[in-house]
């Protein structure tokens, strides 16, 4: 299954009142990019804003803003850019609302995870760049100490979407700009964001599960090797207090599927990162896996998560538009 701007969800939309739109200094501000990425992914993917005033002043209208967010959603979830653009204008010119990248930006409809406050105005922007100053430092201890505190402090779900993909993001533009510089910086942020997602239960102090792990299973489509968005479902749901059995990256379809039948889960979530991945015949071989006596058999409720997955269509497969709605509905089929 992106993708994270530094500023709070609800200070990031632009205000559009009067119509005309914002500057592309307010939108890169608000976004936490540069108006020099805003003006190179215009210039090499024709990804502008539609309206030009006098003097060729940018006005971003709510739908350029809309096209933009999912840029940045699925560069930062590992896209390559010209692959992003292109899965962004196609989605722009089927006229459709710019869906939220899988496990980046949240579900409005969905409320947060109880007994996890808001993050004050001010807060993300600040920690943002005290964790991107520590990635650069390679100070691995002050990395892990920020990402431990935020999701301590405000729970994964706000973790994730405010702190954690705005930071990778962030290290990915300067990476993609500087070279084969820094590489190392994503690295070692990468690693520290999934050991923060695994010791989220010991972070929030949640009980153990007492071995009850047979509810949901997660699991990365074969070939697939990014699991951060996995990750962060995993450590959500165990905050929601559903357990869930994580299988991690490139599980073999036939190592799935084996695991379904043993298992019986009531929902299995499908990440795919890439389209060249996403394995169609393998999620309509799950949708029809069954287990169970006789007379009463059993199959699971299919959950495709991931860029890869969009523009795919798998009958009675169900793909959640954000962490916050994949852990509502993954939590209710667990129950």
């Amino acid at each position: 299954m992106d993708t994270r701007d530094a500023p709070s969800r609800s200070s990031r939309r632009p205000s559009t009142t009067d119509g005309a739109g914002i500057t592309s200094g307010s939108l890169a501000r608000r976004l936490g990019i540069s108006p020099t990425t805003l003006r190179s992914w215009d210039r090499r993917y024709s990804l502008g804003p539609a309206r030009r005033d006098e003097g060729r002043h940018r006005r971003w209208s709510p739908r350029d803003v809309a096209m933009i967010e999912e840029m940045c959603r699925l560069t930062a979830s590992g896209v390559p850019p010209a692959e992003a653009a292109r899965v962004v204008k196609e989605h722009n010119a089927d006229a459709r609302p710019s869906a939220a990248e899988p496990f980046g930006e949240e579900s409005t409809d969905v409320p947060a995870a109880t007994g996890s406050p808001a993050v004050p105005p001010g807060t993300v922007r600040a920690e943002c760049r005290g964790l991107i100053r520590a990635a650069l430092r390679l100070d691995s201890g002050a990395v892990q100490e920020r990402l431990n505190g935020f999701v301590r402090t405000y729970g994964v779900i706000a973790a994730w979407e405010e702190l954690m993909m705005p930071t990778l993001h962030a290290v990915g533009r300067k990476w993609e700009t500087s070279g084969d510089r820094y590489v190392e910086v994503e690295h070692l942020l990468s690693w520290h964001v999934s050991t923060a997602l695994r010791n989220a239960p010991f972070l929030l102090g949640l009980p153990g599960t007492n071995g009850d792990d047979s509810s949901v299973l997660l699991a990365c489509v074969p070939g697939e090797q990014h699991t951060l968005p996995l990750e962060a479902v995993h450590a959500a749901l165990l905050q929601a207090g559903r357990p869930a059995r994580m299988l991690g990256a490139a599980v073999p379809a036939d190592a799935l599927v084996s695991t379904v039948r043993r298992t019986g889960p009531a929902a299995v979530l499908l990440w795919s990162q890439a389209r060249s991945l996403a394995n169609t015949p393998l999620a309509q071989h799950l949708l029809q896996s069954t287990w169970g006596p006789q007379g009463a058999r059993q199959q699971p409720r299919l959950y495709l998560a991931g860029p890869g997955w969009r523009g795919a269509t798998v009958d009675r497969a169900v793909q959640p538009a954000g962490l916050r709605e994949a852990v509502a509905l993954l939590a209710a089929d667990s129950r």
